[in-house]
């Protein structure tokens, strides 16, 4: 049996610990020994693409001529290669990405996996904080918002990260889309709590399951997609 081999580190200031692992060839993104997300298992990061940009695909002439999306989280990349695929030319697609680690192990050790995304002309790398993204600058101008940086506000990857689930967050991600644009945050698990704070935010809501592998019998996942009221 071949054997996992941890082939990078990169820790937080707040002691969060990422690491990547390799096996059979394949790769494994853990935080503090805990699977986050692997190249084996991509689908559902695939369907919080195609869910957040599928009113821009639609052919009724409203379609953004250039349309502009913030996705929150680069992981392992695969939210970001589907967007690439579904949106075309011209577009700018906005990666906000505060683990400079991560960034650097999507431009060698996996882009075998998504070539090189990175260095597409429509990708932006941030290398700030999303919540410093959607700042007052940021109103009005996303035509899609793709969050996909932790599994849940009852599981959270960092202390941090519990702002992201607050009503003062989902109101400015409400105020930084544009006219027709859309909300998409992936969750590890269903949360009916986490949609009914969606709609006090003012939000439509629906809820979409996915699977782990496209042909995952289980959908534990859970992709809740908003459209302001």
């Amino acid at each position: 049996m071949k054997p996992y081999l941890q082939l990078a580190e990169a820790r937080l200031p707040d002691g969060t610990k990422f690491t990547l692992h390799g096996h059979d060839g394949k790769f494994y993104l853990k935080n503090d020994g805990h699977e986050l997300m692997s190249t084996a298992l991509t689908h559902s990061e695939q369907v919080l693409a195609e869910a957040g940009c599928a009113h821009l695909l639609e052919g009724d002439g409203n379609r953004p001529k250039h349309p502009r999306i913030l996705i929150g989280g680069l992981g392992m990349g695969f939210t970001l290669k589907r967007t690439l695929e579904l949106v075309g030319r011209p577009a700018t697609i906005e990666v906000s990405e505060l683990v400079p680690e991560i960034i650097e192990w999507n431009r060698t050790f996996l882009v075998e996996h998504n070539g090189p995304l990175l260095d597409d002309s429509r990708t932006h790398i941030l290398r700030k904080d999303l919540f410093h993204c959607l700042d007052a600058n940021a109103r009005g101008a996303y035509d899609a918002i793709l969050i996909d940086i932790d599994d849940g506000p009852d599981a959270l990857v960092t202390e941090g990260n519990d702002r992201l689930y607050q009503q003062s967050f989902l109101q400015k991600t409400r105020e930084a889309l544009a006219p027709g644009g859309r909300a998409a945050y992936w969750l590890a698990v269903p949360m009916p709590s986490f949609a009914k704070s969606l709609w006090k935010a003012g939000f439509q809501v629906e809820e979409l399951r996915a699977g782990a592998h496209a042909r995952s019998k289980r959908a534990r996942h859970a992709i809740y997609l908003a459209r302001p009221r």
